[in-house]
């Protein structure tokens, strides 16, 4: 087929949702003809396109620069609007994608997550629509958690707008990709005509394997995150005020490095506390989860799955996650990581790991070995593929 995937940023194979659509552009590249649409910000703009996988064009649209994020969302609110779907939605966009199809026979438009799923599409390219997270649940998790009242109001504002424009876009798609079996259940309840295909979230298990020449650092604590999304930095402030007080008690050499990019000034301040080193950005993180002793998932909110367990698992690292943030992942509790959900379990399960090495290892084995199996990028892709074939040989009919 030819195809239009459209995306918010530049795939890249190094962080959060662009990894998935580098890897998944990659898995199409092989069988079909690809085409790329990309909104990109002032920093992505000059950003060397022979790092993308091969693609026959790729067109950039700019974002308009950020001004003040309190004034748009209020702004977004005042007008009905969502503000997380509103600030995707360009005219600029939505012309070079009318220009785009207009040049070629397109046979479909991929969109990757919900945020730039709203364009207008001809009604005879098929459309498909990769669902990174089920966003509204998203949206409906962090207000349901949230303490503060202007962001428990904000958030329950925008999953009331947002979830019957991503159920009616889910509708209007030919095929709808999730990255679970639970994604795939929920969904198919609330949209039960539609074609649904599960296809998981990975994991380059050759890029992440163990390090021989980095030994791994006694009582070294890791959490790997973007902080510019705010469920993991509610996971990082839970973990520093609720477990770490708990662990550094119980192991006073204990240390504990966050590691990720766009680190917001809550998760630098975690950096003044005893044991707690806060990197921000690293060219990668591989040799930072070599170094570390257990790596850890405090997630309390969150959708789709998370590639920073994958990552773990694939670097033989001991997991100490919630039920949340190891949700969708084929993973099994005392085999392939350790999963706690009140503070004083998770920071005791913690603690037994950094003092049973041979725990560690068996963990590290199992989870290397789940990642080899059931999620590698390669056999993703392969996901990807036959749900295409599947759709093409049934017709599209949903």
């Amino acid at each position: 087929m030819n195809i239009l995937v459209v995306t918010r940023s530049l795939p890249r194979p190094t962080w959060g949702a662009g990894t998935r659509n580098y890897h998944l552009l990659r898995a199409l590249a092989r069988q079909h003809t690809v085409s790329l649409l990309v909104l990109v910000d002032e920093n992505e703009q000059s950003a060397a396109s022979h790092t993308l996988p091969a693609t026959r064009t790729l067109r950039q649209v700019a974002l308009p620069s950020s001004g003040s994020r309190r004034f748009e969302q209020i702004r977004a609110l005042a007008t009905g609007r969502s503000y997380y779907l509103a600030a995707h939605s360009l005219p600029a966009a939505q012309a070079a994608l009318d220009e785009e199809l207009a040049r070629h026979a397109y046979d479909a438009v991929l969109f990757e997550s919900l945020v730039v799923a709203g364009y207008r599409v001809p009604s005879q390219v098929r459309i498909i629509l990769d669902e990174h997270n089920i966003e509204y649940e998203l949206l409906q998790r962090t207000y349901q958690r949230a303490t503060g009242m202007a962001r428990r109001g904000f958030n329950w504002l925008e999953y009331r707008r947002v979830k019957p424009l991503e159920l009616a876009w889910c509708r209007r798609a030919d095929l709808v990709l999730v990255t679970s079996e639970r994604e795939c259940e929920l969904l198919h309840t609330l949209l039960p005509e539609n074609r649904i295909q599960v296809v998981p979230n990975g994991v380059d298990v050759q890029a992440f394997s163990d390090d021989a020449s980095i030994a791994p650092v006694p009582g070294r604590i890791i959490f790997t995150a973007s902080f510019d999304y705010y469920p993991n930095v509610q996971g990082a402030l839970y973990f520093a005020e609720q477990c770490w007080p708990l662990i550094q008690r119980a192991v006073p050499t204990a240390t504990w490095h966050l590691v990720g990019r766009n680190p917001p000034a809550e998760i630098m301040r975690l950096g003044t506390l005893p044991g707690v080193t806060v990197t921000g950005t690293v060219p990668a993180t591989q040799p930072h989860l070599a170094a570390a002793q257990v790596a850890i998932v405090p997630l309390l909110t969150g959708g789709g799955t998370r590639l920073k367990i994958l990552e773990a698992l694939a670097m033989r690292r001991a997991v100490v996650s919630t039920s949340l943030g190891c949700e969708g992942i084929a993973c099994i509790s005392g085999k392939h990581l350790l999963v706690a959900d009140e503070p004083e379990k998770f920071a005791a399960t913690v603690v037994e790991l950094l003092g049973d090495s041979t725990l560690c290892e068996r963990l590290g084995a199992a989870g290397r070995a789940l990642v080899e199996e059931r999620y590698s990028w390669e056999y993703c892709g392969d996901q990807l593929l036959g749900a295409l074939d599947d759709a093409a040989e049934n017709g599209w009919s949903k």
